[in-house]
């Protein structure tokens, strides 16, 4: 193979590598967002919904704040399975193109460069050990009365999944922040 060509491949590789690294910790970056949502039901309605929603989550009430009217939940967020093993193949696959490349460049530590496939499991330990955490959602409920009808509208602190997921289940509307 022409030598030009190894030392530019090594370079791209190592590159796309970064990038892997990069991937593999934002699998486990925080993903808090805030949001106003509304409901059409009355709070006194509206709010065991809320509970119910949160319990069946496997969320609880951990803080009560009437002055603010915020309702603060917390519960432990599993790591995905799926996600471990997809992140430990994608290692593997960036380990085994980086092991190519350098044992064309240097053919008489081949098998010790393929032994680094080894470290690939070492992603799906990372992602496992940071992705399971205790999340928090802070609610605060904001009763409001427009043209003689009362809806409930709500400023909801909690991962986007989890505001999506609530949005959807309680078939919330969005809210003007």
């Amino acid at each position: 193979m022409d030598t030009a060509i190894l030392p530019s491949t090594l370079l791209l590789t190592l590159l796309l590598s970064v990038g892997l690294l990069f991937f593999i910790r934002a699998a486990t970056k925080d993903r808090t967002q805030t949001t106003q949502l509304i409901s059409e039901q009355d709070e006194a309605v509206f709010m065991p919904q809320l509970q119910d929603y949160f319990r069946s989550r496997s969320y609880r009430v951990v803080e009560i704040d009437k002055s603010k009217n915020v309702v603060a939940f917390e519960g432990f967020v599993k790591p995905s399975i799926f996600l471990a093993f997809f992140l430990t193949l994608l290692a593997a696959v960036g380990l085994v193109c980086l092991s190519l490349v350098l044992s064309f460049l240097f053919p008489q530590y081949s098998l010790l460069f393929f032994g680094l496939l080894l470290l690939s499991p070492l992603s799906g330990f990372f992602y496992w050990q940071k992705a399971g955490r205790l999340e928090k959602v802070l609610l605060k409920l904001e009763p409001n009365f427009k043209d003689q009808v009362s809806f409930s509208k709500i400023t909801v602190t909690a991962h986007r999944d989890e505001l999506a997921e609530l949005q959807k289940t309680l078939q919330l509307k969005p809210g003007n922040a």
